[in-house]
């Protein structure tokens, strides 16, 4: 990761603190919307996320529908899912801000593989803290129990991974990364 990509990063998360602060829900109208675009499985799981993680995942939603639209690209439900449901994962640790923060402090000097064996031990702050490290994989673990599309679930395991090793359609692939990070 170049300087840029880290500065992209540390704005990213920046941005995200500073919005994680508001209160409140999510509009009416938006969860109207969001409930046009989600399986019963996935509405299931996006209940279960925080107020800021919606906020951000209707954002980020928009935004693709956005991206799509100007581009003359198809809008397909299971696009706008992985766009609302990317961060699902997150609800298994249920943190709130100020331990989200601590956590992406953590991680930044601990490994996946210190995370894997996290998982697997005691319940208590180092499982929740690996939790939260591994939140795309097992929110994509909730989205196939949920029973959506593929390409839903496969963005929640994939939205932090290098574009060369998505399974998504790149084009596709980069409108959602392009618009989580904006």
């Amino acid at each position: 990761m170049g300087p840029r990509s880290r500065f992209t990063g540390l704005a990213h998360l920046v941005r995200r603190f500073v919005g994680s602060l508001k209160p409140g829900m999510p509009s009416p109208e938006q969860e109207a919307w969001v409930r046009n675009q989600l399986l019963s499985g996935e509405q299931l799981i996006w209940d279960q996320m925080s107020n800021p993680d919606r906020r951000h995942a209707i954002q980020v939603a928009r935004a693709v529908v956005a991206r799509l639209d100007e581009g003359d690209v198809p809008v397909q439900r299971s696009v706008v899912a992985a766009a609302l449901l990317h961060d699902s994962g997150k609800v298994v640790a249920g943190f709130r801000t100020p331990f989200r923060v601590l956590a992406t402090f953590l991680w930044a000097v601990v490994s996946d593989r210190r995370a894997d064996e996290w998982l697997v031990g005691p319940p208590g702050m180092r499982r929740r803290m690996a939790e939260y490290r591994l939140h795309p994989r097992l929110g994509a673990e909730m989205l196939v129990d949920a029973g959506s599309d593929p390409l839903t679930s496969a963005w929640a395991a994939e939205h932090h991974a290098p574009e060369r090793s998505w399974s998504v359609p790149v084009t596709i692939g980069r409108v959602l990364k392009a618009c989580d990070d904006d």
